[in-house]
């Protein structure tokens, strides 16, 4: 193996391993400062990012900084940069070795040197990474000097009110191409050629959406991360700090956005449709920054929905600052060495580098985040999110597919959360067209059964739990339970009995539904006055709960704050204000009563945090205790005069009147 290929081997080790160590350090940063404002965690990742940019040439020109390291790193060369300046003790001529032969000399060695070939690797990938960035820089440029100008009333409004001073061109690119910023020293905004015939409010959001990136020199930043990307392609970590940088670079915007006013719900719906139904061109993205991603919109639209993010900028002279100090300490960590710096034998080939970046049209995101708004309450926003998700699953699988019936469900239970009973019954119905003989099918025929029980049709309740049955066997526990609540409302006790029996059999006996069923079947034995029974039943079940709190206890992990106990020195927090919990559309259906037992954390801040259920109820009403809690307002508790967290048991009861 040649010298100069032992050089650039130890070369890519070492700043392999270094950059593997800042990214690292970025990650365990981010995550101290999650509960700070997206701007700070994302000069954070814009600071390493740059840091790493600079770490391979100050590898090279820095001073040499000795430090004695384990023998394992040496072998691997991770501190060995310099090992081809010979040692000063270091004979000053070797002996020779004997020339070879013509035939020798035309052999070229086999197999080749591995360790050179990983080099070329690297280096092939790295031309290919800037050949992208430079094609995309060229496109970009084409298509800014083909576009026209785009004459848009409100901008000289918005730039005073963002407060931005730089020069900036809103320029028209092709119908359905995502607004995107684009240039290092003078800005361009590409919107589609229909922006003028947006609403005003949409055309606003968005323009003030891309002036916050150049408010915030983001094209800047995204070059110089783009091009640290192409340097560091290889590695996993730089991957992953480049999706946080993107992911708190959009949200820091958004934050900007919504400082001026914008509504969260109307700001996020029209985040939405503009994702769903633009196209990025994800080879321009190399460039310039686009408005959204669909592979980052569920946390962003989270994000903007939450009113108790921190929501804070970052300050010009913060930002150059903190990059200025990242690179500050790049520069000696740049410059370790290893007190050896003979070459050293390298034993085996370094880990395999896995690369994936696929980015898909997946509704399932859509779901998880209107189940995330509808928690918070925002129906509104979670029926956007499921009405965009039934439209990709009609574009995937057609309008007959058991994933578009599985959309219009989720649908439908959320028209059923709000009460509207009608609508949720048409979509249950148009549901089942499509869900066919499917448990999902046999779901909505107990919520339609449940709204008949609401609606006092008690017989069409009884027909759709008996038609369930026979979709689902495997749950048939659970329409043999709503089966006997039917009975019951009947009056019909002695089947009502029997259907409670029958679903405690088919029932896991240690599951919530199981708690479920007995809590319901003493509720009915106490009405027929077998009350011993009953309380039997209601023994069996606090034991289920009880069991099962404590799994939910001991699996959810705290954020890492001193939780105090109340008593002694700390008081105890003081209830403001209180929402009192709304009954599920289930729960008043069953005509089901009794206590949630919660567990939460109240902060500094005086709200409710990490709610955790440690002895529940089903039918959702769990659900329902923990949404109250979360908007509940406390006076801190105290130590020492300043507020601290405490943890308190809070008890919920459901009476129906």
């Amino acid at each position: 193996m040649s010298w100069s290929g032992l050089v650039s081997y130890s070369f890519f080790i070492s700043v392999a391993f270094k950059s593997s160590l800042v990214l690292g350090v970025a990650g365990l940063g981010a995550l101290l400062l999650r509960r700070q404002s997206a701007a700070i965690r994302h000069l954070l990742w814009t600071a390493a990012l740059i840091a790493l940019l600079t770490l391979p040439f100050l590898a090279a020109s820095t001073p040499v900084l000795r430090v004695p390291v384990s023998p394992a790193l040496t072998a691997y060369g991770v501190f060995s940069q310099n090992a081809s300046k010979p040692s000063a003790h270091a004979p000053k001529s070797q002996p020779v070795a004997p020339a070879r032969t013509g035939s020798q000399a035309m052999a070229a060695p086999w197999p080749p040197d591995w360790r050179m070939l990983l080099i070329v690797v690297w280096v092939l990938g790295m031309a290919a990474s800037f050949g992208q960035m430079l094609a995309a820089w060229a496109v970009l440029r084409r298509i800014r000097k083909a576009a026209r100008l785009l004459t848009v009333p409100e901008v000289a409004s918005l730039t005073k009110q963002l407060g931005v001073k730089r020069t900036i061109d809103l320029l028209e690119a092709r119908r359905e191409c995502m607004p995107m910023t684009f240039g290092l020293f003078r800005s361009q905004i590409f919107l589609p050629s229909d922006a003028l015939e947006w609403n005003e409010e949409r055309r606003r959001i968005v323009i003030l959406h891309e002036m916050a990136h150049v408010l915030r020199h983001d094209c800047t930043t995204h070059v110089l991360a783009r091009a640290t990307l192409a340097i560091y392609w290889w590695n996993p970590l730089a991957w992953i700090a480049w999706r946080e940088f993107l992911k708190e670079r959009e949200r820091a915007a958004d934050d900007l956005v919504l400082s001026t006013g914008a509504r969260p719900s109307e700001y996020a719906s029209h985040l939405l449709e503009i994702a769903s139904t633009m196209q990025t061109n994800l080879a321009l993205t190399w460039a310039a920054v686009a408005i959204a991603r669909r592979s980052q919109l569920e946390g962003r639209l989270l994000a903007i929905l939450d009113n108790g993010r921190d929501r804070k900028a970052v300050r010009r002279m913060t930002a150059i600052s903190g990059v200025a100090l990242a690179v500050a300490i790049a520069a000696p960590l740049a410059a370790l060495q290893s007190q050896s710096s003979a070459p050293s034998s390298l034993g085996t080939d370094p880990a395999a580098v896995l690369r994936s970046a696929a980015i898909q049209r997946d509704p399932e995101s859509l779901d998880r985040a209107a189940s995330a708004a509808e928690e918070l309450g925002r129906y509104d926003s979670a029926q956007k999110l499921l009405e965009s998700a039934l439209a990709l699953r009609e574009q995937r699988s057609g309008r007959q597919s058991v994933e578009y019936g599985a959309g219009l469900l989720k649908l439908a239970d959320l028209e059923r959360e709000q009460g509207n009973f009608d609508m949720a019954q048409s979509l249950y119905t148009k549901a089942l067209s499509s869900l066919g003989r499917t448990p999902e099918a046999a779901m909505a025929l107990i919520h339609m059964g449940a709204i008949a029980l609401t609606d006092k049709n008690v017989q069409a309740a009884v027909d759709d739990f008996a038609r369930a049955q026979a979709l689902d066997p495997a749950d048939a526990g659970r329409s043999d339970m709503w089966l006997a609540i039917a009975q019951q409302q009947q009056e019909n006790m002695e089947q009502a009995d029997t259907s409670y029996q029958s679903a405690l059999k088919k029932q896991d006996p240690n599951s919530e539904g199981a708690a479920t069923v007995l809590e319901l079947y003493a509720q009915f034995l106490r009405q027929q006055g077998r009350r011993s029974e009953a309380k039997t039943m209601l023994e069996q079940s606090l034991a289920i709960r009880r069991a099962l709190g404590a799994q939910a206890m001991s699996a959810v992990q705290g954020d890492g704050m001193t939780v105090y106990k109340v008593g002694g020195e700390i008081s105890a927090p003081v209830l403001l204000s209180k929402v009192e919990p709304a009954y599920s559309p289930d729960a008043r259906a069953a005509k089901y009563q009794g206590s949630v037992l919660l567990y939460a954390e109240v902060g500094a801040d005086g709200q409710a945090h990490n709610i955790r259920v440690s002895r529940g109820l089903g039918l959702g009403l769990n659900e329902k205790a923990v949404q109250a809690i979360r908007q509940w307002n406390f006076k801190p508790a105290g130590k020492d005069g300043r507020p601290v967290t405490v943890g308190v048991n809070i008890e919920v009861n459901f009476r129906l009147l």
